[in-house]
This record gives C-alpha cells, sequence and structure tokens, in this order.
C-alpha cells in the first residue's frame, strides 16, 4: 500500500515494476545489472484515483502517459535497483499529489479607470518627449 493522501491510497497491485539496464557511465556493472527501473502505472483503469484526479494527472505527466493511458516513469538515477525502485514510487506520489491540488480559478478583472487614465498620460508623455526630440522647422518658411 502507497499512502499518497490520507483519502487516495495506491495498492501494490496497481502499480508493476519492470527492471532494465541503465545507461551511462558505471563501468562493466551496467552491463550486467539491471539497475535502471520503469514504473507502470495504469492511470485510466485505477480505482484508487477520482475521476477528477485523473483528469489533472494526465494533463500533468503529459509525454510519460501511454497511448493506452498507461503512466510509465523511469528512474535511473541511482546504482542500486531498490533505491531507483523508491524513487520512481515518490516521483509518481509527487505527481499524484501535485494533481490533487485543485487549480485556482481565474478571477476575470477590469482595469480601473484610473489605470486607464495614467497609461493614457503615460503614453502623451512619451509622445511629448519624441515629438520635442523631431528637427524644428523653421518660421520662414
Amino acid at each position: 500500500m502507497i499512502r499518497v493522501t490520507p483519502d487516495i491510497t495506491l495498492s501494490s497491485q496497481e502499480i508493476k515494476f519492470e527492471f532494465v539496464r541503465s545507461s551511462g557511465p558505471g563501468g562493466q556493472n551496467v552491463n550486467k545489472v539491471a539497475t535502471a527501473v520503469q514504473l507502470r502505472f495504469d492511470l485510466h483503469n485505477s480505482p484508487s484515483l477520482p475521476p477528477e484526479v485523473k483528469r489533472r494527472l494526465h494533463k500533468l505527466a503529459g509525454k510519460k502517459v501511454s497511448a493506452n493511458g498507461v503512466l510509465i516513469i523511469q528512474a535511473s538515477r541511482f546504482k542500486s535497483q531498490d533505491q531507483n525502485r523508491q524513487d520512481a514510487v515518490e516521483r509518481l506520489r509527487g505527481l499524484i499529489l501535485q494533481a490533487t491540488a485543485k487549480p485556482k480559478r481565474r478571477v476575470k478583472t477590469r482595469p480601473s479607470r484610473q489605470s486607464k487614465l495614467r497609461r493614457l498620460e503615460a503614453k502623451r508623455h512619451r509622445s511629448r518627449l519624441k515629438r520635442n526630440r523631431r528637427p524644428v522647422k523653421d518660421c520662414n518658411d
């Protein structure tokens, strides 16, 4: 059981781990031991998550979600398989926690009359400055 919030807990049957060989430096150990972890979580068929959290999580995860709705997290930061497994689970917990936060609804605001007047006065001031930089016209013409 993985407790994400007091309301949301994921059962261990919902998460699948696949161990693959890690890329990058590490000498011969990289070629022999599968230390990198791929965590797979079936987002669409999960009974643990409410629909609105699933929707937000799908949007947050982006390209990490496959076409059939499986969230894939790749963890290969550490040299040990156990640490990578814990890292992947923590990243999944973090994503779900982010998805549980309801986004604030944007309240449309209008500029005040005073702010409009200030903006127009600043434009007039700027216009006068630029006009004063022009060459002076001769009055004899």
